[in-house]
């Protein structure tokens, strides 16, 4: 690990690996619906972070497994704040879907 490793954020494309990996988790795109609509990657909810409380009604249980993500990585980082606030126990900051190389859809 480099000494500067610690200013980057989260790998994106290992965080959807994870979510791939976790039976029953839940992909959150905390970003606009304008956004989402932009581009977004397979198998995510669009929660925008102004209408996270809407989650309650996508995710059942407070211990359900979480991974957020948004453009640049500060929005989910804030979203993660907030669900974890609420309650949720399981929830990772993915970073931003703007360094991730794999597939997205319209």
């Amino acid at each position: 690990m480099g000494f500067f490793d610690f200013l980057k954020g989260p790998d994106i494309s290992q965080g959807v690996k994870d979510y791939q990996a976790t039976p029953g988790a839940v992909l959150l795109d905390v970003r606009t619906p304008e956004e989402y609509r932009e581009g977004h990657i397979p198998g995510s909810k669009n929660v925008p972070l102004q209408s996270l409380d809407k989650v309650t009604g996508l995710v059942n249980h407070q211990d359900t497994p979480m991974f957020a993500y948004c453009y640049s990585g500060a929005r989910s980082a804030q979203a993660v704040s907030a669900l974890q606030r609420m309650g949720y126990t399981n929830v990772k900051n993915i970073g931003g879907i703007a360094a991730y190389a794999g597939k997205v859809e319209h």
